[in-house]
């Protein structure tokens, strides 16, 4: 607790948008209209995968992993978010931008290993579909997310703690809207060679090395699926891979503009923007990709629903 005080001094202030005014209350609007959204489409998954006997499968185990990332990640960002865009206040307190930093980062991280390890499950799914059982037991399951949760909090323990720890000799505006390793570490005022050279390792550990397995395993996948003859296979494979490369493409080709490029050319507009698309935008059409492409999905919402009739009845 010390550290955190004496590292980052008094409030931080978060600049955010606050160059734009008009465009804040557009952001206000779209982003509470975006969090509900958020809210209520991976609530919903999580409750028909838990509730229903159908979905309890490795892929709907990894998708429930998904929706729970996706609801805590936008709690630790956008309600500051909302707060700063609806008044004239844009402060962050020293823990409050300590606890959004740590939050934000480990659950991003895990998000990065998670949507590996699913890219797996479709890869044993589609490639090796008669042993897929066999393959995707429920204890593989558990220990394939629970190493993307210890990825996610281990890589959160040391990049949040390198970065609160550098001296920022009074340096508090924060020409972002969230407290985020790239932004905080220009406060400091010594040299930060060293802090962007660590911080790209770790991006390209936990940004591309999950996206090269990704390709990889889409690679096996198209190699399987081009041998396949029947038109109603074909529908299948591209409705059970369609929308999870619809969510790795949102989310990596996001991120990855704002952690993979060097500081100096980390644009104060531009990377709001970027990060504004994968902390808000993202999150909210994960839900939406998954159950308007998914009859599975459709299927388990709509028998939870006339089930909720019955019984109302």
């Amino acid at each position: 607790m010390n550290m955190i005080n004496g590292s980052l001094g008094g409030d931080f202030v978060l600049v955010g948008f606050s160059d734009h005014p008009r465009l804040e209350k557009i952001l206000f609007v779209a982003v509470l209209i975006s969090y509900l959204l958020t809210l209520v489409g991976n609530t919903a998954i999580i409750l028909v995968s838990c509730l229903d006997p159908m979905l309890h499968t490795p892929m709907y185990y990894f998708l429930t992993n998904l929706s729970f990332v996706d609801l805590f990640f936008t709690t630790s960002i956008v309600p500051q978010l909302l707060w700063n865009l609806h008044g004239p206040s844009k402060t962050i307190s020293p823990i409050g931008c300590a606890v959004q930093l740590y939050v934000s980062l480990a659950l991003g991280s895990t998000e990065c290993v998670l949507l590996a390890v699913m890219a797996f499950d479709r890869y044993a799914a589609v490639c090796r579909p008669l042993h897929y059982a066999t393959v995707m037991h429920p204890r593989l399951c558990k220990s394939l997310a629970g190493v993307a949760w210890l990825s996610g909090m281990g890589n959160t323990l040391i990049q949040g703690t390198i970065t609160l720890r550098l001296p920022r000799c009074g340096n508090h505006r924060i020409y972002h809207f969230i407290c985020e390793v790239p932004a905080m570490i220009k406060l400091a005022c010594v040299d930060i060679h060293a802090n962007e050279v660590q911080l790209f390792m770790a991006s390209l550990v936990l940004l591309l090395l999950p996206l090269t397995l990704i390709l990889v395993s889409y690679g096996c996948i198209a190699q399987a699926v081009m041998r396949i003859r029947s038109a109603e296979a074909w529908r299948k494979a591209l409705g059970t891979c369609g929308s999870h490369l619809i969510v790795v493409s949102l989310f990596y080709g996001t991120i990855t503009a704002v952690y993979i490029q060097p500081n100096s050319s980390y644009a104060h507009s531009q990377g709001k923007f970027i990060t504004l698309l994968y902390t808000v935008v993202t999150p909210t059409l994960n839900p939406l990709i998954y159950t308007l492409r998914n009859k599975d999905v459709k299927g388990a919402l709509r028998r939870l629903v006339r089930k909720d009739k019955n019984t109302g009845e």
